[in-house]
């Protein structure tokens, strides 16, 4: 199929800041693009070819949206499963499958997944509500502390608590959640697989996340990771096990803990484009997007090296300021050599949402990080109220 220049039409469920991202490629290789978002104010809208607003979770909206495209693929989870199956069943070319995302979507199949096909991962319980996680506990059928995770509709760190007393579990919704094993961790870490349906694979080098303690969100990733090569030769073949395990296509970000005795243990997957992989637009010598690209229409992988280190840093809403947005200082950083920043294209900035990134590449990974806390220090987003 000639996908390049051409009648060929891409579907992208989701509107945000990972379907803008993979839009640059897609307008680099001129291929035809339709996006659906619920939103007006998508940041897909302005550079694909057709929008369509829409609920995602909505059957007939999705299986209407799919019957005009050639190929489906999608930025977000929360998508209507069921529209995607029988999209499959016509004969559409959905990726990654929706058998797949069936067993990504629920945190708790997820999480079973990993103990049927024997992936290390840490202990855990399911609860169909909040309730009975409270009874179990009341019960000593649970220990504190753990880590509390609903099993649908998290992202970004919502939808994720640690518990250490009883209190803590005071206005979380009472809803289908897991009750999983706190592991005490020297590192978090991430792989990028990316796989076509011919089946080849690559995998990004091993990236080390750090968290905002408070928001439970990324603020750095770092390109390599810092950590001993047969540690990150382990995380890698835990990675490709997964991938190959959930026979997926397209990209898949592994999140990864590294024990104190360097055990790599699996947290949770994304079958999407990853924030973990942005520093990839720069530092790589194919980003992530391309290569999510390249993999959906089963062309061939392009070479995940890194050029350079590169750290990536997340611009996220400043605590205390809602309303229009304002980046301060970001002509300040514009003049620093190899940092690049990425705006979203969303216009209501509010405490800790995702407004964009900062790349930062260097020959040397110290001073790529130095860079990248000056870079935090220096910008913050706000608003004009």
């Amino acid at each position: 199929m000639n996908y390049f220049s051409s009648d060929f039409k891409l579907g992208i469920l989701g509107g945000g800041q990972l379907g803008k991202m993979l839009l640059f490629d897609t307008r680099k290789f001129d291929i035809q693009t339709y996006v659906l978002d619920p939103s007006d104010e998508a940041p897909c809208k302005i550079a694909c070819n057709q929008f369509f607003k829409g609920d995602l979770m909505d059957f007939d909206t999705v299986y209407n949206f799919g019957k005009q495209v050639d190929v489906l693929t999608f930025e977000i989870e929360l998508v209507n499963l069921e529209a995607l199956v029988k999209l499959e069943e016509e004969g559409l070319k959905v990726y990654p499958s929706p058998k797949t995302l069936k067993l990504i979507q629920n945190k708790g199949i997820q999480k079973d997944f990993y103990s049927k096909n024997n992936i290390p991962t840490a202990d855990f319980k399911r609860f169909a509500s909040l309730k009975d996680l409270v009874i179990a506990l009341v019960d000593s059928k649970l220990q504190l502390p753990f880590v509390w995770k609903c099993t649908e509709f998290g992202y970004d760190g919502n939808g994720v608590k640690v518990i250490r007393q009883v209190s803590d579990l005071d206005n979380l919704p009472n809803v289908e959640c897991i009750a999983e094993t706190m592991i005490p961790f020297k590192n978090e870490l991430a792989v990028i697989v990316c796989r076509t349906p011919s089946g080849e694979i690559k995998t990004y080098p091993v990236v080390e996340m750090e968290f905002h303690p408070e928001a439970n969100q990324v603020e750095y990733v770092i390109c390599p990771a810092r950590i001993d090569d047969h540690v990150a030769e382990k995380a890698r073949a835990i990675a490709l096990d997964v991938s190959e395990k959930f026979n997926h296509v397209g990209l898949l970000a592994v999140e990864m803990f590294q024990t104190e005795e360097d055990e790599i243990i699996v947290n949770e997957v994304a079958p999407r484009p990853h924030n973990s992989g942005h520093y990839s637009i720069e530092a790589s010598y194919t980003s992530q997007f391309e290569n999510h690209l390249r993999a959906i229409l089963d062309l061939p992988l392009g070479n995940t090296d890194s050029k350079v280190a590169g750290i990536m840093v997340n611009l996220v809403g400043s605590e205390g300021f809602s309303g229009d947005v304002v980046y301060e200082n970001i002509e300040k950083i514009l003049g620093w050599n190899g940092v690049t920043p990425h705006i979203y294209g969303k216009r209501q900035t509010r405490p800790f949402r995702k407004m964009g990134h900062v790349t930062i590449v260097n020959e040397d990974i110290k001073e790529a990080r130095r860079i990248a806390e000056d870079v935090k220090n220096t910008i913050r987003v706000i608003s004009n109220n």
